[in-house]
């Protein structure tokens, strides 16, 4: 009878240690392409940081040595990387977020054609190529939103790979975990990237997928630092001693940055609605080199900080003793978004939105005559405001310019002006920019696919 049991229990332990292993080697394979997928993802955002800061300087030099070039230089950056992106990849337009969006829609098999249009290795290029052209010129862009859209590619392109014979992963939770990703690499805000694919990306529970998005933005995050050493996107303003009452202040810039960020927003909403009913490639064309010129002329005549991502702005007002700007800087840091985003050429608007917000900050607090430190944090404010009435994200925003200054301090701060610009932002437009514009390529993807359809049919 011993031996009986003994026998049962070995035989048992034998099968439990077999289960064990297949799991421990399933759920290996499963995390394994993750891990190559982030890596590369850092790579990627690395490299692509670097040439944009490159093409900002070269902006820079012509604005202080030859700015006349620029009348010529302007519009032709802004053609080539409207016709690179109209050419080539149509889908790689503007900042990438609502692609990866709507691609997160359409994860199934039956549609991985439409996903291919969203998320590929041509997008990857053409996207890194085209806003580094505008951005040459003068483009009021930032690379964050191309970033998601480069990783959300690259972990597309990694589930694609995977042989037959590879424990399968969920395509949606791929590219969510992908853009995420991007973002803590884009920025080195790990938490950043993962409350923006909860709060903005999933429409499944966290618990379904947690263990790879942290994994992913652990690897992009570690690979980036690794190769930019650490670093902080803005630094370590003064935020100590802070004023009492100054929460007033907080409340104020909140709402004149949200209702301002979702004002713009339905603006270029507008403008794609009219820029539709062009028939002929040279309206396009035409309207590209119009704003072109109006970025130019507006920076040579009124103020050369209407140029670029506008990254110099926010890191002049907060560490230097020039903080307060007149008010027609936070006109142009607005306007300028709105003329690079809708020629269809590559460049995100989150850098964009935070320096607007930080010259709204900036302008009220040289209104008001606030100290030093109250300016810092307006201006911090701001920068929430800002993004989120152009995202509707205010918990992502709050946390990405948290983790972009290491300011712990004023969390409610900004947690306020996330709230309150959230509000704000309502009564202009009750849903994001990015919603309409994934609506639009959902809408424009299905349609393409009906006409696919009765082509071949009549064939």
């Amino acid at each position: 009878m011993i031996k009986l049991v003994g026998k049962i229990r070995n035989q048992l332990k034998t099968i439990f240690d077999n289960i064990r292993n297949e799991r421990l080697k399933t759920n290996l394979l499963q995390a394994i392409p993750f891990w190559v997928a982030s890596l590369i993802t850092g790579l990627f955002a690395v490299v692509y940081a670097k040439l944009f800061a490159y093409a900002e300087r070269g902006t820079a030099y012509f604005v202080h040595n030859h700015f006349w070039l620029l009348f010529i230089i302007t519009p032709v950056c802004f053609l080539v990387a409207w016709w690179l992106v109209s050419k080539y990849a149509p889908y790689s337009r503007g900042s990438g977020i609502p692609q990866v969006m709507a691609a997160i829609e359409f994860a199934n098999p039956k549609n991985n054609e439409k996903v291919n249009k969203l998320l590929s290795i041509r997008i990857i290029f053409i996207k890194i190529l085209s806003s580094l052209v505008l951005v040459t010129g003068g483009g009021v862009i930032g690379r964050e939103g191309p970033t998601i859209q480069i990783a959300g590619s690259v972990f597309r392109k990694i589930n694609q790979w995977l042989p037959s014979w590879w424990p399968k992963i969920s395509k949606r939770n791929m590219i969510m975990t992908g853009a995420a990703a991007g973002l803590a690499a884009a920025f080195n805000t790990p938490l950043g990237g993962i409350v923006f694919a909860v709060e903005e990306l999933t429409k499944t529970h966290i618990s379904y997928f947690k263990t790879a998005l942290f994994t992913a933005v652990i690897i992009s995050g570690l690979t980036a630092q690794g190769l930019l050493g650490p670093y902080l996107y803005l630094g370590y303003p003064d935020v100590t001693h802070i004023s009492s009452w100054i929460f007033l202040g907080v409340v104020l810039v909140a709402l004149i940055a949200g209702f301002a960020g979702s004002a713009i927003s339905k603006l270029m909403l507008v403008i794609f609605k009219w820029k539709s009913t062009f028939r002929f490639s040279y309206q396009h064309a035409l309207y590209v080199v119009c704003c072109a010129l109006l970025v130019v002329t507006l920076a040579f005549f009124v103020d050369a900080r209407m140029f670029g991502s506008g990254k110099e702005v926010m890191t002049t007002s907060l560490f230097t003793a020039d903080k307060y700007l007149p008010w027609y800087v936070p006109l142009l840091r607005i306007t300028g978004p709105v003329l690079s985003f809708t020629t269809g050429a590559s460049g995100g608007v989150f850098a964009p939105a935070l320096s607007a917000g930080a010259t709204i900050g900036a302008f009220f607090s040289g209104w008001m005559h606030l100290s030093d430190v109250n300016t810092n944090l307006l201006i911090l404010s701001g920068m929430v405001g800002f993004l989120t009435g152009v995202t509707r994200t205010p918990f992502t925003s709050a946390i990405l310019v948290l983790e972009m200054t290491d300011r712990h301090n004023i969390i409610f701060y900004l947690m306020l002006a996330g709230m309150v610009a959230g509000i704000a932002a309502m009564a202009i437009d009750k849903h994001s920019f990015y919603d309409h514009l994934k609506h639009q390529y959902i809408h424009q993807l299905q349609h393409e696919g009906d006409e696919q359809k009765q082509l071949s049919n009549e064939q």
